[in-house]
């Protein structure tokens, strides 16, 4: 594989006269990029340590980083990596990452490697600082600030003499380069030094790769947008947008599953024969984490026995024919009116009306209902960030009083100061409606969100709207949130207002290769084929359907699969066949994890089999959004990896 390292050592004499006078030193060492992949030291480190030893020089500590212009990562694990007594740091990196160590140590920062000029792409790195690749590094002259480019003049031998109140003349909102070189060199005691040093000439025959520092700060904004990382896939929710809800024909036949949420799966109370109407509760919760199951129709138990499920393989169901009638059970009645109930009571209510996460997870939502810590904010996710799907903006467009009513609900039982509801900028529709619907209301408001995936994942939605960040290991509630589906609350709000359970959801048909998207109201239970027939069927010999979106969605072999509760969406989409190659260590899999994980790891761990340095890496942190495998160079199948890393690392003893 070609090697595109952007850096080289510098030679050995260049190397004894940069350490002259310089004692108590600190290596870190950016461990390649754009090369082939190897959980190898790379030597440079160990050879400068040498050079150094030779020349008499005490050794404080050496570090070998990962994309060491990955600012935002490389800051946290600086953070403890400096020891006591370090006097100067040696940094060899390209111009990236020796600023980006300049920026962060707050001592003496001098480069030990050259930056190469070649033709090729520069890394492109989320930091603050650009390199211009221009192969004739200052930093070691400048404290580690880039007067190329950081000077909007690009001048290598101090400032014009332009400023104003510390200001660039050509840029008024840009801090002049040269001020701030001088101020740091004046700190580290090493202005004297500068002054005295030759006329730099700087060489503009040499390949200028400014055309790439202009890519970078035209995609920064974008991606560090509200949290670190995440990717803007194209979101082809025009298909089915601008669709109503409407409601799916009842099916002849319902297979239930007993195990649509997280958690032990619920155990069957009715019996083959058995004549059942709809919102009876025909399957009880297992344990504290477990939901019950209701009848969707009315009609007969014909069979209670294994079925295919959509993400299990099989599962334990129960099969009822319908009457056609949708006769109501004797318990659907409505409930007190909200000001009446006491949070225990909601709490009751929405478990024995097995209402659980709608937006995939799944968690069983009378759990999450009961924090037991000072909840600030219930925010719900209204961001409905996965291409293709539509399901959640119908609800807020169709539904929005109901949904209100829900947030309410939950205020109410968890004692939050306020709610929030989060709507991503590409539905100005739901935006505006749900403004109006909450003006009045002191306690509840809308914020909108910048579109960008994966939003509505929990600790990204937090992070978004709250600027907290949830702990390692931690739940919303250990910061002061609680996160609700707009689908799961809608449900809250029938389960109150209406006392009917968890027995229908919102789903959305579409993708480039079904004939007519739609979005429909469907019962649980109701077979996939039988929504994907209804909406024209497939178009194409070379299609994927998948239950879900495109990103976080399940493949489905087999479209005989029965509606959950967590069906938010059916997709019929081009198949993949691109082909895995060698991973080039480019770092775009770091750059994008919402998690700050280093995902890159977990695939050369899974081919290892290295279970032990997966879970070190912190696989189990992953949300397993698919930006890694999304933006991935290689197109390596990394959530596939992942997933089989997560489970050899649950079973480690």
């Amino acid at each position: 594989m070609e090697n595109y390292t952007k850096y080289k050592l510098k030679s050995n004499d260049e190397l004894v006269s940069l350490l002259a006078g310089k004692d108590n030193l600190f290596i870190v060492a950016c461990n390649k990029c754009f090369k082939e992949f190897e959980t190898v030291d790379e030597p440079e480190c160990g050879e400068l340590e040498k050079i150094a030893l030779e020349q008499g020089k005490k050794i404080t500590g050496t570090a070998r980083v990962d994309f060491l212009c990955n600012k935002t990562q490389t800051e946290k694990k600086l953070q403890d990596m400096i020891p006591e007594g370090t006097e100067n740091i040696l940094v060899i990196s390209c111009g990236l990452g020796i600023q980006t160590v300049a920026d962060l140590a707050g001592k003496p920062v001098y480069a030990a490697s050259n930056s190469l000029n070649y033709t090729g792409h520069h890394g492109m790195a989320l930091t603050k600082k650009s390199c211009d690749a221009c192969a004739q590094c200052y930093l070691n002259v400048t404290g580690g600030i880039c007067p190329i480019v950081d000077c909007s003049k690009s001048l290598v031998n101090g400032q014009c003499g332009g400023a104003k109140n510390g200001k660039c003349e050509v840029d008024p909102n840009k801090d002049c380069a040269w001020e701030k070189i001088y101020r740091r060199l004046e700190k580290q005691g090493r202005l004297s030094e500068f002054l005295n040093q030759p006329i730099q000439l700087r060489d503009y025959s040499k390949v200028d790769f400014e055309f790439v520092n202009e890519y970078v700060k035209s995609i920064r904004e974008n991606r560090l947008e509200g949290y670190y990382g995440g990717v803007h896939p194209s979101e082809r929710k025009e298909y089915t947008e601008h669709i109503a809800l409407q409601r799916f024909p009842d099916p002849d036949t319902v297979v239930i599953p007993l195990s649509m949420h997280a958690g032990a799966p619920a155990d069957p109370i009715v019996q083959v024969g058995d004549t059942v109407k709809v919102g009876q509760k025909i399957g009880e919760s297992a344990g504290f984490i477990s939901s019950p199951v209701h009848s969707s129709v009315s009609g007969t138990v014909t069979a209670i026995e294994n079925h295919k499920h959509a993400t299990r393989g099989e599962c334990l169901s129960v099969v009822i024919k319908s009457d056609g009638k949708n006769t109501l059970h004797e318990s659907i009645k409505p409930n007190k009116d909200l000001d009446s109930l006491t949070p225990d009571e909601i709490i009751e209510i929405v478990r024995e009306s097995g209402i659980v996460g709608m937006g995939g997870a799944g968690f069983p939502t009378s759990v999450k209902l009961k924090p037991n810590k000072p909840i600030d904010a219930v925010l719900l996710n209204g961001c409905e960030c996965e291409p293709l799907l539509t399901a959640d903006h119908r609800v807020l467009l169709e539904f929005a009083d109901d949904v209100v009513f829900g947030l309410k609900a939950i205020v109410k039982t968890v004692d939050a100061k306020k709610g929030i509801i989060v709507i991503e900028d590409n539905k100005p529709d739901a935006i505006e409606l749900l403004q109006a619907k909450t003006a009045d209301l002191d306690n509840i408001e809308v914020v909108v969100a910048k579109t960008k995936y994966p939003q509505g994942a929990e600790k990204m939605l937090i992070k978004r709207v709250m600027g907290r960040q949830v702990p390692r290991g931690g739940l919303p509630a250990d910061v002061g949130a609680v996160v609700s589906n707009i689908s799961t609350t809608k449900a809250i709000a029938d389960a109150i207002q209406k006392g009917m359970p968890l027995v229908e959801r919102v789903v959305t048909v579409t993708g480039e290769n079904l004939k007519k998207p739609g979005n429909y109201i469907v019962k649980i239970g109701t077979n996939t084929k039988e929504l994907i027939d209804y909406c024209g069927g497939i178009t194409g010999d070379d299609v994927t359907v998948k239950a879900g979106g495109p990103m976080m969605g399940f493949i489905l072999p087999d479209v005989n699969v029965p509606i959950m509760k967590g069906s938010n969406g059916i997709i019929a989409i081009d198949t993949d066949h691109t082909v895995e190659q060698p991973c080039i260590k480019c770092g775009r899999c770091m750059d994008v994890c919402p998690m700050e994980l280093s995902p890159l790891y977990f695939a050369k761990y899974a081919d290892e089999e290295n279970w032990q340095g997966a879970k070190d890496m912190n696989i189990m942190d992953c949300i397993e959004c698919r930006c890694c495998e999304y933006i991935c160079s290689s197109k390596i199948p990394l959530v596939t990896k992942i997933k089989a890393g997560k489970n050899a690392v649950r079973g480690m003893k």
